[in-house]
């Protein structure tokens, strides 16, 4: 059987290979809220379900206030209280508050082989991001996170985590992806066993992954590696994966991406032709002005590397090229 080249490897995640991400269990049609109904998104158990292996989880429900219930909200004494309670809307004397903290702190303990989470958004319990927080009088004022998130977040700081509300938009949506399949890569890679040439190997595989997201951890990361023989193996993984969770969760803007492209494009100097060099830069340079999205410079630069696959290994190899399934096509409108 010829042996299949790496470029052309795409993320298989099917079948008994999907990725185990935690999600509220509310997207995916459980009629769990204080309602009784429930806010299905059809990305994530139409879409998403073909690549990760849900474990879905409804923190209120779990501690026992039943369906359907009093809904609650978050309430502080004042803007500047970091004592955030979460308390019944209609009777205030209902106070969730620690019991949702200690499932959150639980469930992370419980799931630690989770790839991502991904939340409900504004929810008093599940919110990430800008959930409302009260006054005693019921005045809003400012915003913080869902009790539940915040501890389990707090517990599993690396795991990518979103809004189901915030996958909408196609950057986040692109880099949640990115860095679930990073971080499931990582989790196979720490099960294999770590040595110091397979730390080298994993890094030589995200090195323009990184470059794209972040400079200052791409140059922190290749000095820490540089120093691998010295100093204990365990810590010095652990402080690459953090610097590598840390790296992809910055956003990756146009210019990284421009910088990026036109680094693995250095790799076809003196494999192309003058035109299809030609051709290869303007098209990046396009994508740089805005028009046309990154598919189509990656589109071109994979098939040139692809078709010098066996003289440019290094560069077929590098996860940037395909950090997530093709098929989901993130990269269209970036």
């Amino acid at each position: 059987m010829a042996q299949q080249h790496p470029l052309k490897t795409t993320r298989n995640t099917t079948g008994l290979n999907r990725i185990p991400v935690g999600i509220s269990a509310c997207l995916m049609g459980q009629a769990v809220r204080f309602n009784g109904s429930h806010k299905r998104s059809r990305f994530c158990t139409d879409t998403l379900s073909q690549y990760f292996d849900f474990v879905s989880i409804c923190p209120e429900v779990a501690i026992g206030m039943g369906t359907p219930r009093e809904p609650i909200r978050l309430v502080s004494q004042n803007s500047a209280d970091e004592n955030v309670r979460a308390l019944g809307v209609v009777d205030s004397s209902i106070d969730v508050t620690d019991a949702l903290a200690e499932y959150g702190a639980r469930q992370a303990q419980q799931q630690q082989h989770l790839c991502g989470y991904i939340f409900m958004q504004k929810s008093p319990s599940c919110g990430v991001f800008g959930v409302k927080r009260y006054l005693a009088n019921g005045h809003p004022e400012g915003s913080t996170r869902g009790i539940y998130a915040d501890a389990f977040c707090k517990a599993q700081p690396l795991l990518p985590v979103e809004e189901a509300g915030r996958l909408n938009d196609a950057a986040l949506r692109e880099n949640f992806m990115t860095r679930v399949f990073a971080y499931h890569d990582w989790q196979q890679f720490q099960a294999a066993g770590i040595d110091r040439k397979g730390l080298i190997n994993f890094h030589s595989r995200y090195k323009y992954l990184v470059m794209a997201h972040s400079s200052l951890h791409y140059k922190s990361m290749g000095r820490l590696l540089a120093n691998l023989r010295d100093g204990n193996l365990d810590t010095l993984a652990n402080n690459y994966f953090v610097q590598l969770m840390t790296a992809l969760a910055k956003p990756a803007s146009r210019k990284m991406h421009t910088n990026t492209l036109m680094h693995l494009q250095g790799y076809l100097k003196q494999l192309i032709s003058a035109g299809d060099k030609a051709e290869l830069s303007e098209i990046i340079d396009q994508y740089r002005l805005g028009i046309v999205p990154l598919v189509v410079p990656l589109t071109l630069l994979k098939h040139h590397l692809n078709h010098h696959g066996d003289v440019n290994q290094y560069a077929c190899q590098q996860v940037y090229l395909n950090p997530h399934p093709y098929e989901l096509g993130l990269r269209n409108t970036l």
